[in-house]
């Protein structure tokens, strides 16, 4: 975090806080609430043979291009937020994976939502899944686990992203297989090979549906300043991300990264703790669709 903190450069733009670092971007409110951007592009480099990068307009479009033929495809806007995510076979046929230019009619605001916390309608331990202890088929059923309550709309990407109370809808799987060491976003390589059983499930639920998205989250321990856990989170969901589409050829197009800091803590204290520096795992398709869910 040393070289990460000497790189970063600091400016205040429209009240807001804007932090740079070389690969992301934290911005901080006046409120005092934060959040990290980052460009997925590199991650999905990995493999790619070509890589064109194409303007339209305001947008800009990268094709990367693998040695089998499919084409990833990332369309952004002129704020380098993410627009839509492609996927193009060989044959030509195009898979739309997310497509964050939707705006349901009903949203409000920004991207925050703030929604109820959900009425729980399953087991605890089948709402949050200890990877640790999950045998593989019920780490398969989560991640395919439909909304624990009836989903009135569809949401965004970023809605999806910044907004807890939308991410509840869905059941979560905690990668307790994996955790870091402090100040690390590396995965040793004993720690590596817990994830294949992780690993089948999504290859397992992405080959039945090619539009599957699965949203992964960086977490930290309490300890360090706010900025500082924001980026460290931010590359620990990067870094399983990678390791999943490295070593268990889990597509990368169907996975999506955030870091969220200390703001969720598994065991509540302000002291280190091992079980906070972790990274979680969820479906979030049925959000991007606005598949309703079970019924009221």
């Amino acid at each position: 975090m040393q070289d990460i903190r000497a790189q970063r450069q600091q400016t205040v733009e429209g009240g807001r806080t804007i932090i740079r670092e070389q690969d992301r971007v934290i911005v901080v409110d006046p409120s005092g609430q934060s959040f990290i951007r980052h460009d997925e592009d590199d991650r999905f480099r990995y493999g790619a043979r070509n890589v064109q990068v194409l303007r339209e307009g305001a947008d800009t479009r990268t094709v990367m291009v693998r040695p089998d033929g499919v084409e990833i495809i990332t369309v952004t806007g002129p704020d380098g937020g993410l627009l839509r995510r492609i996927r193009r076979g060989p044959d030509g046929r195009e898979v739309i994976i997310i497509d964050n230019s939707y705006r349901d009619p009903l949203a409000v605001g920004g991207f925050y939502i703030d929604l109820p916390p959900p009425v729980l309608r399953i087991p605890p331990d089948r709402y949050i899944v200890e990877a640790d202890v999950a045998p593989p088929e019920l780490i398969y059923d989560t991640l395919m686990a439909p909304p624990v309550e009836r989903l009135d709309r569809r949401f965004s990407l970023d809605e999806i992203r910044y907004s807890p109370a939308v991410r509840q809808r869905m059941p979560s799987i905690d990668l307790d297989t994996i955790t870091f060491d402090v100040g690390s976003a590396d995965i040793s390589p004993d720690q590596a090979a817990k994830l294949q059983v992780i690993a089948d499930g999504l290859n397992r639920a992405i080959s039945r549906n090619p539009r599957e998205v699965f949203l992964i989250e960086g977490h930290t321990d309490a300890t360090g300043n706010d900025v500082d856990n924001l980026s460290l989170s931010d590359r620990r969901a990067e870094s399983t991300a990678s390791l999943l589409t490295q070593q268990f050829q889990v597509p990368a197009e169907n996975l999506t990264t955030q870091g969220y800091g200390d703001q969720y803590l598994k065991i509540p204290t302000d002291g280190p703790e091992r079980r906070n520096r972790r990274v979680t795992i969820r479906r979030i398709t049925p959000l991007l669709t606005g598949d309703a869910g079970p019924p009221r």
